[in-house]
């Protein structure tokens, strides 16, 4: 079973049946493809799942932290309503430009607005314009050593009831690897340890890409 969970095949069947991409996905992955960091980008299936999130969870406002070249963003975005936003944090101006121009060629970007800098400081902005308890999907795909803190301020931003999604949970299967203790990985794994005792949320770690963290606000 493990063999045919990875083979093409079936990862095209699954594709397919997902309906795959609009034409303007396809071409900014092939876009993203062209830098060296492109393997930041999430994976065509966890696109399809945040865009349902959206539609099952009626979202209608977004934060997302980490907008690396719009993908995650831009699918999210086509989710949302007319009168939708998406606020997306990022501090780097030439992988946020690629998103800028798809954002325009996909017709949404009346929906988004960028915030540059470190994202730490536009949260606390966020929380010092009033804010709070605003936004009803939180999407973060950042540091992986600073997630505890973007969980923190995702629990004071959200509505109640609003759902987080966390990217790279498992960091390629080295959270599981007993023998692991780089800096990054114990940082994972302490937080998924956190999430999974917190009372505040109720969770499910979905297995798709490198690790999808869906936890709602329980209050």
């Amino acid at each position: 079973m493990k063999h045919l969970l990875q083979s093409d095949a079936l990862a095209t069947y699954i594709q397919r049946i997902s309906r795959g991409e609009a034409l303007f996905l396809e071409q900014l992955r092939r876009e993203t493809q062209k830098l060296p960091e492109a393997h930041l980008q999430i994976t065509s299936e966890q696109g399809r799942f945040l865009s349902l999130l959206v539609e099952l969870t009626d979202s209608r406002r977004i934060l997302e932290v980490g907008t690396f070249t719009g993908y995650s963003s831009l699918v999210m975005g086509l989710s949302l309503p007319k009168d939708g936003h998406l606020i997306t944090l990022d501090t780097n101006p030439e992988w946020t430009k690629i998103a800028q121009q798809f954002w325009e060629l996909a017709g949404v970007s009346s929906k988004m607005e960028l915030r540059l800098g470190h994202a730490v400081d536009s949260l606390k902005n966020l929380i010092e314009e009033g804010q709070t308890c605003s936004f009803d999907l939180m999407f973060i795909d950042a540091d992986k050593q600073r997630y505890d803190v973007y969980y923190e301020f995702a629990l004071t931003l959200l509505r109640s009831h609003g759902t987080i999604v966390i990217d790279n949970v498992l960091w390629s299967g080295r959270v599981a690897d007993p023998k692991n203790h780089e800096v990054t990985t114990e940082s994972l794994r302490a937080f998924n340890e956190k999430l999974m005792n917190d009372d505040r949320v109720s969770i499910s770690l979905v297995p798709l890409g490198d690790g999808f963290m869906v936890a709602k606000k329980r209050y």
